[in-house]
């Protein structure tokens, strides 16, 4: 079945994402708000973030209304900081209830609501026809490269996971699960940015597999404890979108927040660490959401709680290793 899907957001996981639709044959149209990107998606046919080339049956557009216009899916592919506001852009276009996915992994800052709370939030029963999150290990340099990744689409409502699965899957390299756990889903997708950041810093640092083993291992137990506040399944933290997520992003350079704290653990300050970015670290507003919920609700995190001084009471990462290791004994 083809489809007409708008992407919001040209960045390197929304053309990821648009040449995995395009092989499947939908009718593919990108909106940003860049010409200069609009332009080379149309006349190049090149995702600049990762010097690749996409199909030629991706179209772009700067034009809001004509995105809107075109599609019957709307995938939102923006950092979480900005969603409110793009989707306050997006709304006085809305001609039609849609089908809203979103595929960017993050908390609000503050609020600590999830993506699919802030849809809730934000369009009526009549503009959102439903609503699907993605999520899992995933790193956009290899997708739009076309090597093997498994994902999970995710709804409460069971026919509208399976729907966007259908329209994902690709049999040679993007194979697509379902899930009902949107919960589970949204939490380990935002959450695990938290520890990339930590093993970038462990990596910058020098300190070896062993310990980097152990923080994923450690970090599991934490990513559980939210999962039970929130009433998310510990089923789901063995999947795609728990453990799966947090070993490709805790071991892979491509990891924006692996990135980023690798730099502070090679001596870089938080400020310095961003300004060297040339992509979002959403791990940095999840660990001080993420920091406030485990604090307001008396969750013992100390990963997070010791990464939340690294990055905003400048502790040194020196340090903060090395209370975390002198912490009380007991058993596992």
């Amino acid at each position: 079945m083809e489809m007409r899907v708008t992407i919001i957001g040209a960045g390197s996981w929304g053309m990821a994402l648009s040449k995995v639709l395009s092989d499947n044959d939908h009718d593919v149209l990108v909106y940003d708000n860049n010409p200069k990107i609009v332009d080379k998606i149309n006349t190049m046919h090149v995702c600049i973030q990762l010097n690749e080339f996409v199909p030629e049956s991706i179209r772009a557009t700067h034009r809001l209304d004509e995105a809107l216009t075109h599609g019957d899916v709307l995938f939102f592919v923006v950092p979480t900081k900005v969603l409110r506001e793009v989707i306050n852009d997006v709304l006085p276009y809305l001609d039609k209830p849609k089908l809203m996915v979103n595929a960017a992994k993050g908390i609000e800052p503050k609020t600590f609501k999830r993506v699919s709370e802030i849809f809730s939030e934000c369009f009526s029963d009549t503009q959102m026809k439903g609503f699907v999150s993605l999520s899992g290990p995933t790193h956009a340099e290899e997708v739009i490269r076309g090597l093997p990744t498994l994902i999970t689409s995710a709804s409460t409502v069971e026919a509208d996971a399976k729907y966007v699965q259908e329209i994902l899957h690709n049999p040679h390299y993007f194979r697509v699960y379902s899930s009902t756990d949107l919960v589970a889903v949204e939490l380990g997708g935002a959450i695990k940015n938290i520890f990339a950041l930590a093993s970038g810093i462990l990596r910058g640092l020098g300190l070896g597999d062993n310990a980097n083993a152990a923080l994923m291992t450690r970090s599991l137990v934490e990513m559980g404890k939210i999962y039970e506040h929130f009433g998310a399944s510990k089923e789901a933290l063995m999947g795609l979108t728990g453990v799966g997520d947090l070993m490709v992003t805790c071991t892979s350079t491509h990891s924006r927040n692996f990135q980023a704290g690798y730099k502070i653990g090679k001596g870089k300050d938080l400020d310095e660490t961003l300004d060297s970015m040339t992509m979002v670290v959403e791990g940095i507003r999840t660990t001080q959401a993420a920091y406030e919920l485990i604090k307001r609700h008396h969750i013992e995190a100390p990963i997070i709680e010791g990464l939340y001084n690294v990055l905003f009471n400048r502790v040194s990462p020196t340090i903060a290793y090395e209370k975390l290791l002198s912490r009380t004994l007991k058993p596992e």
